[in-house]
């Protein structure tokens, strides 16, 4: 994902209290129907996507599962508006993304989705408070209110004490933590999580599910997450597979964790 284009606009909205449910005839916070992309290598065209359709609800918790190079981190680029499909749409709570102007894009990704990777990109010369106030900074909030905001963040992922630790101080689940709490706090609709629990360890990435898992069901939030990673799959009620680019597979443990709207 370009990730350093991400940041530079990434914005705020209050942490607040859950919202009611929405009613059932509200529209899905994706959907995305008949998907292509396709990259050049020289005179080589690479088929990243091969006509993906997906429909993801509000509220759930939704794993992409795939071998490297299935198109995971390709779809989340359509799904984030960081690139446009060869052919086919992504609509966001009914609007086309490849309909967006310039400023409308802007603000879909400052105030809409927020993004978790697995390589953290926090700013080493920030601590974790500065790294997740930021994106309020960027937007502009002042005072009393963008204090609250970030200490509720960092309440939320359990780092409450450890918020004035610069990264090279924190581990690595607390880093992603970090990164967790950065993402949540504009209060987005959606995290787009890629491959939260690739650099830790099997004991740490299983505590960073179950937190996940958790901010799905406290706030609501619809967590679409990027992974080959089996903890996260086994714990995921919906796993939808690619292989080569399609969707082979569309599985439901059990009822999703709605947990609210957003």
């Amino acid at each position: 994902m370009p990730r350093d284009s991400v940041e530079s606009i990434l914005m705020s909205a209050p942490p607040a209290a859950r919202r009611p449910l929405e009613p059932e005839s509200a529209p899905p916070i994706f959907q995305a129907s008949g998907l292509r992309k396709a990259y050049r290598l020289g005179a080589i065209a690479i088929e990243a996507l091969r006509g993906v359709d997906l429909v993801v609800m509000r509220g759930e918790f939704v794993v992409i599962a795939g071998p490297s190079g299935c198109g995971k981190t390709t779809l989340f680029n359509l799904l984030g508006a960081l690139d446009g499909p060869d052919s086919g749409s992504v609509l966001f709570e009914g609007s086309d993304l490849g309909r967006l102007t310039p400023g409308e894009k802007t603000l879909f990704l400052r105030r809409k989705v927020g993004f978790v990777f697995q390589s953290f990109n926090l700013i080493p010369v920030l601590t974790a408070y500065e790294n997740v106030e930021y994106p309020l900074w960027i937007d502009g909030l002042r005072g009393v209110e963008r204090r609250r905001r970030t200490e509720e963040a960092l309440a939320s992922v359990g780092l409450a004490g450890r918020m004035y630790q610069r990264p090279d101080q924190l581990s690595g689940g607390e880093r992603q933590r970090v990164a967790l709490a950065r993402g949540l706090v504009h209060e987005p609709r959606v995290i787009l999580a890629d491959e939260p629990t690739a650099n830790l360890d099997s004991t740490t990435g299983a505590e960073i599910v179950d937190l996940l898992a958790r901010m799905n069901s406290e706030r609501g939030t619809t967590f679409i997450i990027a992974t080959h990673d089996p903890a996260i799959v086994g714990k995921s009620p919906r796993t939808i597979r690619l292989l080569d680019g399609r969707v082979v597979a569309d599985e439901r443990a059990g009822p999703s964790r709605p947990g609210g709207t957003r």
